[in-house]
């Protein structure tokens, strides 16, 4: 059974920087592998922040774009998140699924199957 845990959020003030991290068990994050890091706010909006597929390519939301930056190791997604804004306050949360080029990330968080998040505040 693979498991998704998050963990490293906090509290921060605006401009600061926070370095989360997913661990999978059961699992390695490979070529053979996508990912996902997601968040959904206290009103339960939700945002595909970034994706890094199989092939190394990494995408990133436009609110992010230039201050975050995810990066693979072996079992263990990191999320280094720079210049934080009260607006990147959520929930963070990766997924994992086998490599499937082409294939768009669902826009409504995956709650059924992702795993335990982790909460990043920003204060401004």
């Amino acid at each position: 059974e693979v498991q998704l845990v998050a963990s490293g959020g906090g509290s921060v003030q605006a401009g600061g920087s926070l370095r989360i991290s997913c661990t999978a068990s059961g699992f390695v994050f490979d070529r053979f592998s996508d990912m996902a890091w997601y968040r959904q706010t206290s009103g339960n909006e939700c945002e595909v922040v970034s994706t890094v597929g199989g092939d190394g390519r990494k995408v990133y939301a436009d609110s992010v774009k230039g201050r975050f930056t995810a990066s693979l190791e072996k079992n263990t997604a990191f999320l280094q998140m720079n210049s934080l804004k009260p607006e990147d306050s959520a929930d963070y949360h990766c997924v994992a699924r086998p490599r499937s080029p082409g294939l768009a990330w669902p826009g409504d968080c995956p709650v059924d199957y992702w795993g335990q998040g982790t909460l990043v505040t920003v204060s401004s």
